[in-house]
C-alpha cells in the first residue's frame, strides 16, 4: 500500500477557490504516502461532456486512482458511470468516484460528511434537535436533506426556485414522510419550531461576505443551531449574526474536511488523518 503513488483529483468549474489539494496533500504527507491531488477544470455541459468522459477514462484505466466531483458536474457525471452506491442514487448526486472490479463507481460522501460534522457540532444536544429548516434545494441541499431524513429529522425546505424545491421533495418523499416545502422564508413563518437551520446556498460566500440567506429584518429561530455550508469567509454573515445573539453556529469547513476524509479512505483503504486535514485549513 505505502509503495503505491496515488494520483487523485477534483473535477469541476470553477476551481480556483478549492482547498482540496491542501487537505488531501496534507493527508498523503502525514501518512508517508506518495501521491498528488490535481485540479481538473471541466467546462460546463454540454461543451464539457467530452472532457469529463475523457477524464473518467483515465480513472477507469488506473491513470487516476480517485476523483472528486464538484459543481456543476455532480449530476452530469452520473450517466457516465457504471454504477452508483445506494447513497448516490438516493441523493441524485455524485461527489466521489472510485474503481471497483474495473467498474467506475459513483458515491456521495457529502451526506455522511455533513452528518458526522453535525454530530460533533451539536454534541450531546443532538437528540434534542429533530426539526430542521434547510435553505436551498441544489446539490448540497440534496445531501443535507438525505442525511437529516435518514436520521429521523423532520425537514422543511425553503428555496427561491420553487420548481427545484418541488423536485427535491418528489425525490425524497419516497423515503420519508417527514419532508415539506415552504413557499419562502416569510414573517408569517413560525421559525421557532425549528431546532436546526442549515444554509446550503452560496449566499454569503466570498466576495459577497455581507450578504445573508436569512432576511435581515427577520429574527433567527430562537433555539436553533445554525449550520452554514459556506466556509469562505470563516465566519459568514449568518454565523456572525447567530453568535451575536448567543446561538450555536458554525460554517461548513468541518463538513468539507469530513467528506474529504471519507473519500480519501475509499481511495486508499487507510484511515484518514482528520486532525492533520483540519489543521491545514486552520480548524
Amino acid at each position: 500500500m505505502r509503495s503505491k503513488s496515488y494520483s487523485l483529483g477534483l473535477a469541476g468549474y470553477p476551481l480556483g477557490h478549492s482547498l482540496s489539494p491542501q487537505i488531501h496533500g496534507a493527508a498523503l504527507h502525514a501518512l508517508g504516502i506518495s501521491g498528488e491531488y490535481s485540479l481538473y477544470l471541466i467546462t460546463p455541459f454540454p461543451e464539457g461532456k467530452k472532457e469529463l468522459a475523457a477524464l473518467l477514462d483515465k480513472v477507469k484505466v488506473g491513470a487516476i486512482h480517485g476523483l472528486n466531483v464538484t459543481i456543476p458536474h455532480k449530476q452530469n457525471v452520473m450517466p457516465l458511470l457504471d454504477e452508483l452506491t445506494s447513497a448516490a442514487k438516493a441523493i441524485g448526486a455524485v461527489n466521489t468516484i472510485f474503481v471497483q472490479d474495473g467498474r467506475l463507481i459513483g458515491d456521495n460522501t457529502d451526506a455522511p460528511g455533513f452528518w458526522a460534522d453535525l454530530q460533533q457540532f451539536i454534541g450531546s444536544k443532538e437528540q434534542e434537535r429533530q426539526s430542521a429548516l434547510v435553505l436551498g434545494a441544489g446539490g448540497s441541499a440534496r445531501a443535507v436533506v438525505y442525511a437529516l431524513l435518514t436520521h429521523g429529522y423532520q425537514v422543511a425546505i425553503a428555496a427561491r426556485r420553487t420548481e427545484q424545491a418541488q423536485a427535491l421533495f418528489n425525490q425524497f418523499s419516497t423515503i420519508s414522510n417527514q419532508l415539506s416545502v415552504l413557499d419562502s422564508v416569510q414573517r408569517s413563518l413560525d421559525t421557532d419550531r425549528y431546532s436546526l437551520l442549515v444554509n446550503t446556498t452560496p449566499v454569503g460566500m466570498h466576495p459577497h461576505e455581507n450578504a445573508s440567506p436569512w432576511p435581515m429584518d427577520m429574527a433567527l429561530p430562537k433555539h436553533a443551531a445554525i449550520y452554514d455550508l459556506v466556509y469562505n469567509p470563516r465566519e459568514t454573515s449568518l454565523v456572525k449574526r447567530a453568535h451575536t445573539i448567543g446561538l450555536l453556529a458554525t460554517t461548513g469547513m468541518g463538513m468539507l474536511v469530513e467528506q474529504a476524509a471519507l473519500a480519501f479512505e475509499l481511495w486508499t483503504g487507510v484511515a484518514a488523518p482528520r486532525n492533520v486535514m483540519k489543521q491545514v485549513v486552520g480548524m
